[in-house]
């Protein structure tokens, strides 16, 4: 008999589309993720009346979803470029309309069927720190549309 054992906070991998049409069809793994906390929140509304008997009701109106990502900045120090999905991230921060939508998908890199994706808008945050700090960037993407519940790429 096998003892079950605790999932690790690790085991996400977290993917964006580098295609022009962001339709899937190059998906590319953000490297350097130190952190990943993944939220899909619902918005629940009072729906309570005479007929609960006293007991009160409520429905599901809404749902939003978000992801906190903190990264390690990489680059290449020969030709000093920053790592290609870091940098997607970055200038879809920076701009308006269509190219603020980052296309992505998150999954259980062990191949457990949890696996997600979604459009999202990216917050950009460079921690900065004292000299001895590594380049990190707080990163909040905030789904802009329905987070979709996917078949894992890698079961």
């Amino acid at each position: 008999m096998t003892t079950p054992v605790t999932a690790l906070a690790r085991r996400w991998a977290l993917q964006i589309d580098m295609s022009a049409a962001k339709d899937g069809s190059d998906w590319q793994t953000v490297i350097g993720v130190t952190e990943f906390n993944p939220a899909a929140e619902p918005n629940i509304e009072d729906s309570s009346d005479y007929d609960g008997g006293g007991w009160a009701g409520n429905t599901k109106t809404g749902q939003s979803w978000e992801l906190g990502v903190t990264i390690n900045r990489r680059i290449n120090d020969q030709t000093k470029v920053y790592h290609v999905t870091h940098e997607a991230f970055r200038a879809a921060a920076y701009a308006f309309g269509s190219a603020s939508q980052v296309h992505v998908r998150y999954y259980d890199r062990d191949g457990l069927p949890e696996a997600y994706e979604g459009t999202a808008l990216v917050t950009w945050a460079p921690s900065g720190g004292e000299y001895t700090a590594l380049d990190q960037v707080e990163m909040t993407l905030t789904g802009d549309g329905p987070l979709l519940l996917i078949t894992n790429p890698v079961a």
